[in-house]
Protein backbone atom coordinates (compact mmCIF):
# COMPACT_ATOMS: atom_id res chain seq x y z
CA UNK A 1 0.00 0.00 0.00
CA UNK A 2 1.68 3.46 -1.10
CA UNK A 3 1.76 5.84 1.93
CA UNK A 4 1.68 9.88 1.08
CA UNK A 5 5.13 11.28 1.88
CA UNK A 6 5.01 13.23 5.78
CA UNK A 7 5.17 16.89 5.15
CA UNK A 8 6.20 19.41 7.90
CA UNK A 9 5.74 23.47 7.91
CA UNK A 10 8.35 25.77 8.89
CA UNK A 11 6.82 28.90 10.35
CA UNK A 12 7.94 30.60 7.70
CA UNK A 13 6.76 28.11 4.75
CA UNK A 14 3.40 28.35 6.44
CA UNK A 15 3.36 32.03 6.44
CA UNK A 16 4.43 32.08 3.00
CA UNK A 17 1.62 29.67 1.75
CA UNK A 18 -1.21 31.34 3.32
CA UNK A 19 -0.47 34.34 1.63
CA UNK A 20 -0.62 32.53 -1.70
CA UNK A 21 -3.63 30.71 -0.91
CA UNK A 22 -5.41 34.01 0.13
CA UNK A 23 -3.26 36.73 -2.64
CA UNK A 24 -5.33 38.12 -5.16
CA UNK A 25 -3.03 38.85 -7.94
CA UNK A 26 -1.21 34.81 -7.38
CA UNK A 27 -1.79 33.01 -10.51
CA UNK A 28 -4.58 30.21 -9.60
CA UNK A 29 -2.39 27.44 -10.33
CA UNK A 30 0.07 28.47 -7.02
CA UNK A 31 -2.88 28.94 -5.28
CA UNK A 32 -3.87 25.50 -5.42
CA UNK A 33 -0.74 24.28 -5.06
CA UNK A 34 -0.41 26.32 -1.84
CA UNK A 35 -4.12 24.71 -0.60
CA UNK A 36 -2.73 21.44 -1.72
CA UNK A 37 0.50 21.53 0.83
CA UNK A 38 -1.17 23.42 3.58
CA UNK A 39 -4.23 20.34 3.71
CA UNK A 40 -1.62 17.87 3.51
CA UNK A 41 0.35 19.24 6.53
CA UNK A 42 -2.88 18.89 7.90
CA UNK A 43 -2.76 15.06 7.63
CA UNK A 44 -5.58 15.10 5.04
CA UNK A 45 -5.40 12.05 2.75
CA UNK A 46 -4.02 12.66 -1.20
CA UNK A 47 -7.83 11.62 -2.38
CA UNK A 48 -10.07 13.84 0.39
CA UNK A 49 -7.67 17.02 -0.90
CA UNK A 50 -8.42 16.53 -4.20
CA UNK A 51 -12.06 16.47 -3.60
CA UNK A 52 -12.23 19.40 -1.32
CA UNK A 53 -10.54 21.41 -4.01
CA UNK A 54 -12.25 19.82 -7.32
CA UNK A 55 -8.48 18.43 -8.55
CA UNK A 56 -7.60 14.92 -9.35
CA UNK A 57 -5.73 12.74 -7.01
CA UNK A 58 -2.54 12.96 -9.37
CA UNK A 59 -2.47 16.47 -9.16
CA UNK A 60 -2.45 16.08 -5.40
CA UNK A 61 0.35 13.75 -5.57
CA UNK A 62 2.76 15.40 -7.86
CA UNK A 63 2.61 18.62 -5.79
CA UNK A 64 2.74 17.14 -2.64
CA UNK A 65 5.96 15.34 -3.83
CA UNK A 66 7.64 18.49 -5.54
CA UNK A 67 6.90 20.19 -2.31
CA UNK A 68 8.53 17.76 -0.44
CA UNK A 69 11.72 17.38 -2.54
CA UNK A 70 12.05 21.27 -3.57
CA UNK A 71 10.09 23.15 -0.82
CA UNK A 72 8.51 26.70 -1.57
CA UNK A 73 10.82 27.21 -4.96
CA UNK A 74 9.05 23.48 -6.32
CA UNK A 75 5.59 25.13 -6.29
CA UNK A 76 5.99 28.60 -6.80
CA UNK A 77 7.88 28.12 -10.45
CA UNK A 78 7.05 25.87 -13.21
CA UNK A 79 8.86 22.60 -13.93
CA UNK A 80 10.25 22.36 -17.62
CA UNK A 81 8.17 20.74 -19.38
CA UNK A 82 8.45 17.48 -21.33
CA UNK A 83 8.73 17.02 -25.13
CA UNK A 84 10.96 17.34 -28.28
CA UNK A 85 12.46 20.79 -28.63
CA UNK A 86 10.84 23.52 -31.79
CA UNK A 87 13.25 21.94 -34.02
CA UNK A 88 11.59 23.68 -37.34
CA UNK A 89 10.76 26.69 -35.64
CA UNK A 90 14.99 26.94 -34.60
CA UNK A 91 15.71 26.57 -37.95
CA UNK A 92 13.57 28.87 -39.54
CA UNK A 93 13.09 32.08 -37.30
CA UNK A 94 15.98 33.44 -38.15
CA UNK A 95 14.82 33.56 -41.99
CA UNK A 96 11.31 35.47 -41.13
CA UNK A 97 13.35 37.72 -39.46
CA UNK A 98 15.86 38.77 -41.97
CA UNK A 99 13.00 38.79 -44.78
CA UNK A 100 10.88 40.44 -42.79
CA UNK A 101 13.60 43.42 -41.75
CA UNK A 102 15.89 43.18 -44.82
CA UNK A 103 12.94 43.02 -47.78
CA UNK A 104 9.27 43.63 -49.01
CA UNK A 105 7.19 41.82 -50.90
CA UNK A 106 6.14 42.52 -54.63
CA UNK A 107 3.39 44.92 -54.70
CA UNK A 108 3.29 45.75 -50.88
CA UNK A 109 5.23 48.23 -48.87
CA UNK A 110 5.24 46.02 -46.05
CA UNK A 111 4.92 41.91 -45.37
CA UNK A 112 1.49 40.83 -43.00
CA UNK A 113 1.67 37.73 -41.47
CA UNK A 114 -0.01 35.67 -44.47
CA UNK A 115 1.81 36.93 -47.03
CA UNK A 116 5.11 35.99 -45.46
CA UNK A 117 4.03 32.79 -44.08
CA UNK A 118 2.69 32.02 -47.75
CA UNK A 119 6.19 33.43 -49.21
CA UNK A 120 8.15 30.70 -47.01
CA UNK A 121 5.76 27.97 -47.15
CA UNK A 122 5.18 27.94 -43.31
CA UNK A 123 2.15 28.59 -41.48
CA UNK A 124 0.97 31.96 -40.38
CA UNK A 125 1.13 31.19 -36.55
CA UNK A 126 4.45 30.34 -36.17
CA UNK A 127 5.38 34.04 -38.40
CA UNK A 128 3.35 35.50 -36.03
CA UNK A 129 5.15 33.78 -32.96
CA UNK A 130 8.88 34.43 -34.20
CA UNK A 131 7.20 38.45 -34.77
CA UNK A 132 5.92 38.21 -30.97
CA UNK A 133 9.45 36.72 -29.81
CA UNK A 134 11.32 39.28 -31.71
CA UNK A 135 9.18 42.43 -30.88
CA UNK A 136 8.39 42.83 -34.62
CA UNK A 137 5.48 45.17 -36.01
CA UNK A 138 6.10 45.71 -39.67
CA UNK A 139 1.59 46.89 -39.62
CA UNK A 140 2.83 49.40 -37.25
CA UNK A 141 4.93 52.93 -38.29
CA UNK A 142 5.85 56.02 -36.09
CA UNK A 143 6.58 59.69 -37.90
CA UNK A 144 9.42 61.32 -37.03
CA UNK A 145 11.51 64.15 -38.24
CA UNK A 146 15.16 65.63 -37.06
CA UNK A 147 15.24 69.36 -37.27
CA UNK A 148 17.97 70.74 -40.20
CA UNK A 149 17.67 74.50 -37.90
CA UNK A 150 21.40 75.64 -38.18
CA UNK A 151 20.59 76.42 -34.36
CA UNK A 152 19.10 73.46 -33.63
CA UNK A 153 21.24 73.04 -30.39
CA UNK A 154 20.91 76.52 -28.65
CA UNK A 155 17.40 76.82 -29.62
CA UNK A 156 16.90 73.22 -27.79
CA UNK A 157 19.11 74.24 -24.55
CA UNK A 158 17.08 77.67 -24.20
CA UNK A 159 13.98 76.28 -23.92
CA UNK A 160 14.46 73.03 -22.45
CA UNK A 161 15.94 75.08 -19.92
CA UNK A 162 12.93 77.47 -19.61
CA UNK A 163 11.00 74.02 -18.52
CA UNK A 164 13.03 72.53 -15.90
CA UNK A 165 14.58 76.24 -14.42
CA UNK A 166 11.59 78.52 -14.52
CA UNK A 167 13.17 81.90 -14.21
CA UNK A 168 11.74 83.94 -11.00
CA UNK A 169 9.55 86.98 -10.96
CA UNK A 170 8.43 85.57 -14.16
CA UNK A 171 5.53 83.59 -16.56
CA UNK A 172 6.64 80.86 -18.87
CA UNK A 173 3.70 80.32 -21.66
CA UNK A 174 3.79 77.96 -24.50
CA UNK A 175 1.99 80.06 -27.18
CA UNK A 176 0.74 78.26 -30.51
CA UNK A 177 -2.43 78.18 -33.04
CA UNK A 178 -4.45 76.00 -34.20
CA UNK A 179 -5.78 76.96 -37.47
CA UNK A 180 -8.47 75.75 -40.09
CA UNK A 181 -10.41 74.43 -37.37
CA UNK A 182 -13.30 73.21 -39.49
CA UNK A 183 -16.88 73.85 -38.44
CA UNK A 184 -18.18 70.40 -39.94
CA UNK A 185 -21.25 69.08 -39.36
CA UNK A 186 -22.79 65.54 -40.41
CA UNK A 187 -25.79 64.44 -42.84
CA UNK A 188 -27.48 62.22 -40.73
CA UNK A 189 -27.31 61.29 -37.28
CA UNK A 190 -25.22 59.45 -35.47
CA UNK A 191 -26.36 56.58 -33.92
CA UNK A 192 -25.25 56.13 -29.87
CA UNK A 193 -23.00 53.93 -27.83
CA UNK A 194 -24.84 50.95 -27.17
CA UNK A 195 -23.13 47.41 -25.59
CA UNK A 196 -21.89 45.31 -28.41
CA UNK A 197 -21.62 48.19 -30.78
CA UNK A 198 -19.88 51.73 -30.98
CA UNK A 199 -21.16 54.82 -31.58
CA UNK A 200 -21.11 55.61 -35.53
CA UNK A 201 -21.04 58.61 -37.44
CA UNK A 202 -21.23 59.29 -41.11
CA UNK A 203 -17.67 60.16 -43.58
CA UNK A 204 -19.18 62.85 -45.35
CA UNK A 205 -20.06 66.07 -43.86
CA UNK A 206 -21.29 69.45 -44.58
CA UNK A 207 -18.86 72.75 -44.23
CA UNK A 208 -20.07 75.61 -42.48
CA UNK A 209 -16.78 77.84 -42.22
CA UNK A 210 -13.35 77.78 -40.22
CA UNK A 211 -11.66 79.51 -37.08
CA UNK A 212 -8.31 79.73 -35.77
CA UNK A 213 -7.39 79.18 -32.28
CA UNK A 214 -4.91 81.14 -30.21
CA UNK A 215 -3.20 79.16 -26.90
CA UNK A 216 -0.91 80.38 -24.45
CA UNK A 217 -0.48 77.79 -21.56
CA UNK A 218 0.79 78.88 -18.29
CA UNK A 219 3.90 76.43 -17.44
CA UNK A 220 3.38 75.99 -14.32
CA UNK A 221 -0.12 76.19 -12.79
CA UNK A 222 -1.82 74.98 -16.28
CA UNK A 223 -3.88 77.99 -16.81
CA UNK A 224 -4.71 78.70 -20.20
CA UNK A 225 -5.44 81.92 -22.53
CA UNK A 226 -7.54 81.17 -25.60
CA UNK A 227 -9.20 83.14 -28.13
CA UNK A 228 -10.69 82.49 -31.57
CA UNK A 229 -9.98 84.78 -34.45
CA UNK A 230 -11.34 84.57 -38.42
CA UNK A 231 -7.80 84.71 -39.71
CA UNK A 232 -4.13 83.88 -39.05
CA UNK A 233 -2.04 87.31 -40.11
CA UNK A 234 0.48 88.97 -37.88
CA UNK A 235 -2.50 91.82 -36.87
CA UNK A 236 -3.96 88.53 -35.31
CA UNK A 237 -0.96 87.67 -33.56
CA UNK A 238 -0.46 91.15 -32.13
CA UNK A 239 -4.21 90.86 -31.15
CA UNK A 240 -3.33 88.04 -29.06
CA UNK A 241 -0.34 89.38 -27.72
CA UNK A 242 -2.22 92.06 -26.34
CA UNK A 243 -4.63 89.51 -24.61
CA UNK A 244 -2.12 87.91 -23.04
CA UNK A 245 -0.47 91.20 -21.71
CA UNK A 246 -4.05 92.31 -20.30
CA UNK A 247 -4.68 88.98 -18.66
CA UNK A 248 -1.30 88.47 -16.56
CA UNK A 249 -0.21 90.50 -14.08
CA UNK A 250 1.64 93.08 -15.47
CA UNK A 251 5.15 93.36 -12.63
CA UNK A 252 5.85 89.87 -13.65
CA UNK A 253 8.08 89.23 -17.04
CA UNK A 254 6.39 86.76 -19.67
CA UNK A 255 8.60 84.21 -21.47
CA UNK A 256 6.67 83.32 -24.69
CA UNK A 257 7.83 79.56 -26.32
CA UNK A 258 6.49 80.06 -29.91
CA UNK A 259 7.58 78.07 -33.18
CA UNK A 260 9.02 80.27 -36.33
CA UNK A 261 6.07 80.44 -38.18
CA UNK A 262 6.76 84.18 -40.58
CA UNK A 263 3.67 85.75 -38.45
CA UNK A 264 5.74 85.65 -34.76
CA UNK A 265 8.66 87.27 -36.51
CA UNK A 266 6.71 90.29 -38.51
CA UNK A 267 8.40 93.65 -38.44
CA UNK A 268 5.49 95.14 -36.49
CA UNK A 269 5.15 92.37 -34.31
CA UNK A 270 9.30 92.93 -33.59
CA UNK A 271 8.36 96.66 -33.14
CA UNK A 272 5.97 96.03 -30.39
CA UNK A 273 7.82 93.84 -28.45
CA UNK A 274 10.70 96.18 -28.24
CA UNK A 275 7.95 98.83 -26.71
CA UNK A 276 6.76 96.28 -24.24
CA UNK A 277 10.19 94.61 -22.55
CA UNK A 278 8.97 92.25 -20.30
CA UNK A 279 7.91 90.35 -23.55
CA UNK A 280 10.85 87.63 -24.14
CA UNK A 281 10.30 85.12 -27.23
CA UNK A 282 12.32 82.17 -27.43
CA UNK A 283 11.25 80.22 -30.37
CA UNK A 284 11.44 76.35 -31.03
CA UNK A 285 13.96 74.58 -33.56
CA UNK A 286 12.56 74.12 -36.77
CA UNK A 287 10.57 70.72 -36.92
CA UNK A 288 10.21 70.32 -33.31
CA UNK A 289 6.46 71.59 -32.86
CA UNK A 290 7.22 68.53 -29.89
CA UNK A 291 9.24 70.99 -27.87
CA UNK A 292 5.91 73.21 -27.32
CA UNK A 293 4.05 71.89 -24.22
CA UNK A 294 0.42 74.09 -25.37
CA UNK A 295 0.80 71.28 -28.65
CA UNK A 296 -0.13 68.86 -26.18
CA UNK A 297 -2.98 70.55 -24.55
CA UNK A 298 -4.16 71.31 -28.58
CA UNK A 299 -4.36 67.35 -28.68
CA UNK A 300 -6.33 66.71 -25.73
CA UNK A 301 -8.69 69.61 -27.05
CA UNK A 302 -8.77 67.68 -30.91
CA UNK A 303 -9.20 64.34 -29.64
CA UNK A 304 -12.16 65.07 -26.55
CA UNK A 305 -14.25 68.15 -28.38
CA UNK A 306 -13.43 68.28 -32.03
CA UNK A 307 -12.75 65.18 -33.91
CA UNK A 308 -16.18 63.89 -32.61
CA UNK A 309 -18.01 67.27 -32.81
CA UNK A 310 -20.98 68.34 -35.11
CA UNK A 311 -20.75 72.05 -35.31
CA UNK A 312 -24.13 73.95 -37.59
CA UNK A 313 -22.07 77.29 -37.78
CA UNK A 314 -18.35 78.63 -36.92
CA UNK A 315 -20.37 80.74 -33.62
CA UNK A 316 -21.47 76.77 -32.63
CA UNK A 317 -17.65 75.69 -32.78
CA UNK A 318 -16.18 78.88 -31.04
CA UNK A 319 -18.70 78.61 -28.42
CA UNK A 320 -17.57 74.54 -27.97
CA UNK A 321 -13.86 75.58 -27.87
CA UNK A 322 -14.45 78.23 -25.25
CA UNK A 323 -16.24 75.75 -23.13
CA UNK A 324 -13.78 73.52 -23.22
CA UNK A 325 -11.23 76.34 -22.29
CA UNK A 326 -13.26 77.29 -19.42
CA UNK A 327 -13.36 73.85 -17.96
CA UNK A 328 -9.95 73.31 -18.06
CA UNK A 329 -9.30 76.62 -16.47
CA UNK A 330 -11.54 75.76 -13.76
CA UNK A 331 -9.57 72.26 -12.81
CA UNK A 332 -6.50 73.33 -14.90
CA UNK A 333 -3.60 70.91 -15.39
CA UNK A 334 -0.30 71.29 -16.44
CA UNK A 335 2.07 69.44 -18.30
CA UNK A 336 5.87 68.43 -16.46
CA UNK A 337 8.73 68.50 -18.72
CA UNK A 338 11.05 65.95 -17.87
CA UNK A 339 13.55 65.18 -20.22
CA UNK A 340 17.07 66.75 -20.26
CA UNK A 341 19.01 68.36 -23.05
CA UNK A 342 21.78 66.36 -22.88
CA UNK A 343 19.58 63.18 -23.08
CA UNK A 344 17.78 64.87 -26.11
CA UNK A 345 21.05 65.97 -27.76
CA UNK A 346 22.28 62.20 -27.07
CA UNK A 347 18.96 60.50 -28.59
CA UNK A 348 19.51 62.65 -32.17
CA UNK A 349 22.97 61.84 -32.25
CA UNK A 350 22.10 58.17 -32.37
CA UNK A 351 19.29 58.72 -34.79
CA UNK A 352 21.41 60.61 -37.01
CA UNK A 353 24.11 57.93 -37.14
CA UNK A 354 21.33 55.55 -38.00
CA UNK A 355 19.93 58.08 -41.14
CA UNK A 356 23.56 58.05 -41.97
CA UNK A 357 24.44 54.23 -42.28
CA UNK A 358 21.21 53.64 -44.10
CA UNK A 359 22.00 52.60 -47.71
CA UNK A 360 20.84 55.59 -50.29
CA UNK A 361 18.17 54.21 -52.98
Amino acid sequence: MRVACHIALTDDERRALQKWSRGRTTPARVVLRAKIVLLAAQGVRNKDIGARLGTDQQTVTRWRNRFAQKRLPGISKDAPRGGRRPTRRNQVARMIVERTLHTTPPNATHWSVRTLAHELGVSAAMVHRVWRANQIKPHLRRTFKLSSDPRFVEKLVDVVGLYLDPPEHALVLCVDEKSQIQALDRTQPSLPLHPGRCGTMTHDYKRHGTTTLFAALELLEGQLIGTCMARHRHQEWLKFLRLIDAETPSELDLHLVADNYATHKHLRVQTWLKKHTRFHMHFTPTSCSWLNLVERWIRDLTDKRLRRGAFRSVRALIGAIMAYIQAHNENPKNFTWTAKAQDILAKVARAKAILDNQPTA
